[in-house]
């Protein structure tokens, strides 16, 4: 039974397509500037820079390990949504970049482009109940299990992440990059609150 709180199928569908066509193009704009974000889309654009492989593909590959957690932890709905938004974010990015090319003048300006954009997209994915899968699901289930803060584990996560990015870019490009999610974190710290916000 649908209520005015309730997000129904078709709701639920725009706002993950829309939600994978903006994180598409943030991570496109990043990679445009040879920058790099945390979490899983992180590692993704990581490996994509040392194994010359696109993205789209490398995103797609790293979450499948992922879903079998994710099922068992938060269930169907959830682990469907999260695949399909992955997918999409993949099969997006895979056709963009033959469409789309990005030049930003100054990594600064891709940094903060990329945390707006990919901080719209991923607030729109997680409104309607789904994520991008990876990290963010094994830090859910060590804090359930464990007590371990999910929010501290995928710090610690993105601490050795960003450690191994020195080791591949220019440290100037890591600096910038740290712009970049903290402008992306900023979004959803100040517009993701449950409180707030009653669709589910």
């Amino acid at each position: 039974m649908t209520t005015a709180s309730t997000h129904t199928a078709l709701e639920d569908a725009q706002g993950l397509v829309f939600g994978a066509v903006m994180c598409a193009f943030g991570v496109l704009i990043l990679t445009g500037a040879g920058l790099v974000t945390g979490q899983t889309a992180g590692l993704a654009v990581l490996i994509a820079y040392i194994t010359g492989y696109s993205f789209g593909v490398v995103f797609f590959v790293v979450n499948i390990p992922f879903y079998a957690l994710a099922w068992w932890r938060l269930g169907a709905a959830f682990t469907i949504k999260t695949f399909l938004s992955v997918a999409l974010i993949s099969a997006v990015s895979l056709v963009i970049e033959d469409l789309v090319q990005v030049d930003p003048a100054h990594p600064a300006v891709a940094a903060i482009l990329f945390g707006l954009i990919a901080g719209a997209g991923l607030l729109a994915i997680f409104r309607h109940r789904a994520s991008l899968g990876g990290v963010g699901i094994v830090a859910f289930d060590l804090q359930e299990r464990l007590g371990w803060r999910a929010g501290w584990v995928q710090l610690a996560f993105d601490l050795v992440l960003f450690a191994v990015a020195l080791l591949v870019l220019d440290p100037d490009l890591v600096l910038w990059s740290l712009l970049g999610a903290a402008v992306l974190n900023a979004i959803l710290a100040i517009n993701h609150r449950r409180d707030r916000y009653i669709g589910t």
